[in-house]
């Protein structure tokens, strides 16, 4: 009897520690167990102009991103269609699905995109379509399928205020990202005044940045002359709320050169070097301060993303409060190493993609994975510094 009871305790006790080892981890979102971030990344020595610096990320593993299409490509070659809730009679190819739910008319935090491309497509959070009722910018990463039906979009506007259509279709003729700033509250806060705020206060310091010129003479019967068509850019400046248009006026442009040129010219110097090293992303810091890493599965997706990713941290370094320090190497080396999460959150579309939002001490972090057969890997990862 008593050998029974021993046995008992022992089978209790036993039950007992496979429950522990089973239950998931508290850091999990939705259940799900938390796994590490994909691959150990490196930096290369930083390029610096001005208040920006980038550190390029090196990776050890790199994949075959040729089959995947970005919006930019998408929209160029006519593949891509986006329009507003409402515009899609005759664009379904198959029963609809649960991915897009017919509605009325236009809704601000709606879009509706079509890839008649025989490659899925990559939306990564930040992107900014114009047109429409109003610009809209793309408020989380995913993948739409090849030769998809309508597909619903989550964005957010970024031109508050106009509600009377442009165009019926959108066009990303800009190449706009928003900066991190921005790109932030879209991402993480997911809040609709938010995202308004933000751009208003990045438009004010980038208008805080100019010098306003001398009023053109009625007088003169100037059309079109040096003065008039700087005065003009600056009261367009003043009267838009557009993300975009601020981000497109030639006054605007000419000081996000000023520190695109040179980095480009150095990061071109390197170029050749980065490719054969495997790098995959960037370490971003402003006036010393890092705020953020975009990293890609391949050098050439993150080829094609860089040049208005690179316009994007430019304008955060435009608007960015404060006074420059010393950036710290190893710092960016431990924000790009620092992956433990102590939350999660994972939105699916089974055999498609999964995104999982990753909170961590003084980091949110958003990695983009290609479920696709013959694609099954991490495409993007972006950290933000909190």
């Amino acid at each position: 009897m008593k050998n029974l009871m021993a046995w008992g305790t022992l089978m209790t006790l036993a039950t007992m520690l496979v429950l522990v080892a089973a239950k998931p981890s508290s850091a999990a979102g939705g259940g799900t167990a938390a796994r590490p971030v994909s691959g150990n990344y490196r930096l290369l020595s930083p390029i610096t102009h001005g208040d920006l610096t980038i550190f390029p990320v090196v990776a050890e593993t790199i994949h075959d991103t040729s089959g995947f299409l970005t919006l930019d490509e998408g929209m160029r070659s006519g593949e891509i269609v986006v329009t507003e809730v409402g515009r899609v009679a005759g664009m379904m190819r198959r029963r609809p699905t649960t991915q897009y739910r017919p509605v009325g008319g236009a809704e601000v935090n709606r879009l509706v995109l079509v890839n008649n491309s025989i490659r899925p497509l990559i939306l990564l959070a930040g992107e900014v379509v114009t047109g429409g009722k109003q610009d809209r910018v793309v408020g989380k990463d995913r993948i739409v399928p090849a030769e998809s039906d309508p597909v619903d979009l989550s964005v957010f506007c970024v031109e508050h205020g106009r509600w009377v259509e442009s165009s019926d279709k959108f066009d990303t003729h800009a190449s706009v990202m928003v900066q991190p700033s921005v790109r932030k509250k879209v991402m993480a806060e997911k809040e609709q005044q938010q995202v308004w705020n933000e751009v208003a206060s990045s438009k004010s310091a980038m208008a805080a940045r100019t010098v306003a010129p001398p009023k053109p003479d009625p007088g003169s019967g100037s059309r079109g002359g040096g003065d008039n068509t700087a005065y003009g850019y600056y009261r367009a400046l003043d009267s838009t709320t557009s993300y975009a248009k601020v981000r497109e006026n030639p006054i605007i442009q000419k000081e996000v050169d000023s520190i695109v040129g040179p980095m480009q010219k150095s990061y071109e110097s390197v170029a050749k070097q980065l490719r054969e090293q495997n790098a995959v992303g960037v370490v971003v810091a402003v006036k010393g301060h890092i705020i953020w890493a975009d990293i890609f599965a391949s050098n050439s997706l993150l080829t094609k993303y860089w040049p208005k990713l690179l316009q994007s941290y430019a304008a955060e370094a435009l608007t960015m409060p404060g006074t420059n320090v010393e950036v710290s190497a190893h710092a960016a080396q431990l924000f790009v190493e620092n992956w433990s999460a102590t939350h999660e959150v994972v939105d699916s579309e089974p055999g498609l993609y999964r995104q999982r939002e990753i909170t961590g001490v003084r980091f949110k972090a958003f990695e983009l994975t290609s479920l696709l057969p013959k694609e099954n890997f991490d495409v993007h990862l972006s950290k933000m510094a909190e």
